[in-house]
């Protein structure tokens, strides 16, 4: 596959400083609204999960050899479980859960290290691939409608129109604005946003004003803040659902090939891209941080601005690091409302699925043929409804996401069906 060249920087080019700067805060700005909700959730600290994002994607970007644009945020697909064992275990079980879950990846890294990838092109061609890069975007649109449309559980008015400026304000940025502002439409989309959102009182500055400036994020470390016990339940629990968020990781590594032009499942190779995420994880579990995975957001944004440089996100991923010691930048982030990340969201989203259509329509795939109308159909309501299957009880429930199951049965699809259908003969 050859390199796109349309691009304003591609994955190896450096930015200028102040052009650096920029789109690092752009990158940063957003993904945090997700990396900051998981930890609230939970019940965990938000600044320890803002710093185990920007630390564990400088480990990913280090494993992967500075070759893979992808920024690592705090993962929703264990929410419940470490919301069930905060309540039993404390942090101490989540720590072991997100710690096994990394080792999960490393030991499924290290067999795709032994066994080659030449697997993976054959059960994985345009027709799995592009409806599959469709559903990661559009199963992603409701939550951003929630945002962009509920304070509190309740519809707000303001709140809808807040995300709709937003959004408004971001396209017109995005088509209008020349030279480096131009690069930068969707961190100018949410500081209008935000600023809108404090005129119209969804923004409670309180906390800002009564943060430190310095703030040490609420470290977790085992024998220094607690005496580590293997929580097997919480292994039980959490562990299998790596699987699930694997599929999701190649999912998102087929979008980054078709945007970048490159096959980053031979080079780098998935064996690092699938250790660089278990090294995130693993980072995470030992500093009282959530589990990590990579970030539909920050895929959206490289999309929009055309700027794969993976120095952009170790700018961001810097950031982050160093916003999570600042109390008052930490408040800021943390008070940025739904409203504007919802309205975002909106356009990060659909670009990722639009970027599956454009597969679909680069290779010319003939929807005349029932076969590829059964895969695509299939793929598309499964995954974009969330047709979650959901196996145990009480705290020990595993889920796979609609996503995940989506990609598992276009996989079996594709592999079972025939070419054509007997009627068709």
């Amino acid at each position: 596959m050859e390199v796109k060249r349309d691009v304003v920087l591609d994955v190896d080019e450096k930015p200028g400083f102040w052009q650096w700067v920029g789109l690092s805060l752009q990158h940063m700005f957003s993904m945090f609204g997700s990396t900051v909700l998981v930890p609230l959730l939970v019940g965990l600290n938000p600044g320890i999960a803002l710093f185990s994002s920007g630390v564990g994607t400088l480990l990913h970007i280090l494993i992967t050899k500075r070759q893979i644009p992808a920024y690592m945020g705090s993962s929703f697909a264990f929410i419940i479980p470490m919301v069930a064992l905060m309540k039993t275990t404390g942090y101490p079980g989540v720590a072991t859960g997100v710690i096994s879950v990394g080792i999960v990846y490393l030991i499924v890294a290290a067999m795709v290290g032994l066994i080659g990838t030449d697997w993976i092109e054959k059960i994985l061609p345009p027709i799995v691939v592009g409806p599959i890069i469709m559903v990661i975007g559009l199963s992603l649109s409701g939550s951003a409608a929630e945002s962009a449309t509920l304070l509190d559980g309740k519809y707000d008015i303001r709140v809808f129109l807040v995300a709709m400026v937003t959004l408004g304000v971001t396209i017109f940025f995005n088509m209008y604005l020349r030279g480096f502002l131009g690069l930068i439409p969707i961190l100018l989309g949410i500081i209008v946003g935000y600023v809108l959102a404090i005129m119209v009182g969804l923004v409670d500055l309180k906390p800002v004003s009564d943060a430190a400036w310095f703030a040490l994020p609420e470290f977790d470390i085992p024998f220094v803040d607690y005496k580590p016990v293997m929580h097997w339940g919480a292994v039980l629990v959490m562990a299998p659902i790596a699987l699930v968020t694997i599929t999701e990781h190649l999912g998102h590594l087929m979008v980054l090939d078709d945007l970048t032009g490159r096959d980053y499942i031979k080079n780098p190779g998935l064996h690092r891209t699938l250790a660089g995420d278990g090294a995130a994880s693993l980072f995470a579990g030992l500093v009282g941080g959530p589990s990590v995975t990579s970030y539909g957001e920050n895929i959206g944004v490289m999309a929009i601005t055309k700027v794969h440089s993976v120095y952009v996100l170790i700018g961001a991923a810097t950031f982050a690091v160093l916003f999570s010691f600042v109390g008052k930048l930490s408040a800021v982030i943390q008070s940025i409302p739904g409203a504007v990340t919802g309205g975002v969201s909106f356009l990060l989203f659909g670009v990722i699925a639009a970027s599956g259509l454009r597969i679909i329509v680069e290779n010319q795939l003939d929807f005349n043929s029932k076969r590829n109308l059964m895969i695509t159909s299939s793929v598309l309501v499964i995954g974009i409804g969330n047709a979650y299957l959901q196996i145990g009880h009480g705290n020990n429930i595993v889920q796979f996401s609609g996503v995940a199951i989506a990609t598992v049965l276009g996989i079996v699809l594709n592999l079972i069906l025939p070419e054509k259908a007997a009627s068709e003969k």
